[in-house]
């Protein structure tokens, strides 16, 4: 029977002990989801090198002192989405005003991917999600990066935001929303019109605030019930799956082997240069 791999716990322990072997293992684990992460947050693959970087760098020197109260890909999503916020702020914040995905130059380049040959039709896709994602304020984007691309639980999405549970709810589902209406502006979608007039005066009633737990269930007792709700989800789901697709990540070589050099310097107690492009 072949031998199961071990568990980030398992290398957790093992890294504190020193083991080196097992601090590359596991860090190595999360690398693509936290370049990934960067990617999607910053906007530019510079930003994302660097917080790469730095989010590694960070868990490495924190390893002693991780007390393991959330699993090991939490805390590293913490540790990145701190360094996001930086990377936004050195380069002057985000914008006062977000884009559409149906402006002019987004319409440009999705018109010019149309002619290209068929067989890169996925990345053509992956790369007009990517334009709507970027739309998104950054509260709404994490939000929907770390349900739907990322894959983890909304407990787990709370705590690496920092918010509540139902709070989370509210801007994935308001993410998702904006999201839909974008791609749908793009692809002339009709069904990106919310047609169920019940339903847009109960989403109405929450848009300047949170949904709490009890909005959250009314909400999705009328979803169940409405017929006329019946394709929007179905629509929606579909816009969420593309999110899940998005084709052709990985860290880029020079990237890993700069990061793999970052830590033997760290490892060696030496200083470790910023990130050289």
């Amino acid at each position: 029977m072949a031998q199961s791999s071990p568990t980030d716990e398992e290398l957790l322990e093992q890294a504190r002990c020193g083991d080196t072997e097992a601090t590359d293992t596991l860090l190595s684990r999360h690398e693509l989801r936290i370049y990934r992460y960067g990617l999607r947050m910053c906007g530019n693959e510079a930003d994302a090198r660097d917080v790469l970087q730095e989010t590694l760098l960070a868990a490495f020197k924190g390893l002693s002192t991780f007390r393991g109260e959330s699993q090991v890909s939490t805390w590293l999503f913490q540790i990145a989405r701190s360094f996001c916020i930086k990377q936004r702020r050195r380069r002057g914040g985000e914008p006062l005003r977000h884009e559409s995905v149906d402006a002019p130059e987004v319409r440009k380049v999705v018109s010019e991917q149309s002619q290209t040959d068929s067989r890169s039709h996925a990345r053509e896709v992956g790369s007009l999600i990517q334009a709507a994602i970027r739309t998104l304020t950054p509260e709404y984007r994490e939000a929907l990066v770390l349900r739907d691309i990322e894959g983890m639980s909304a407990e787990e999405a709370a705590v690496v935001v920092g918010v509540e549970v139902g709070a989370l709810k509210s801007r994935l589902h308001r993410a998702r929303m904006a999201l839909k209406l974008q791609l749908s502006a793009v692809l002339d979608d009709d069904a990106g019109v919310l047609a169920c007039a019940e339903l847009a005066k109960e989403l109405a009633d929450y848009a300047n605030s949170d949904i709490d737990k009890e909005a959250c269930v009314i909400i999705e007792e009328h979803l169940n019930r409405c017929v006329r709700c019946a394709d929007a989800c179905d629509s929606l789901r579909r816009t969420v799956a593309m999110c899940r697709a998005i084709p052709g990540d990985d860290v880029p070589g020079p990237v890993k082997a700069a990061v793999r050099q970052a830590l033997r310097l760290a490892s060696a107690g030496l200083p470790t240069p910023a990130f050289i492009s």
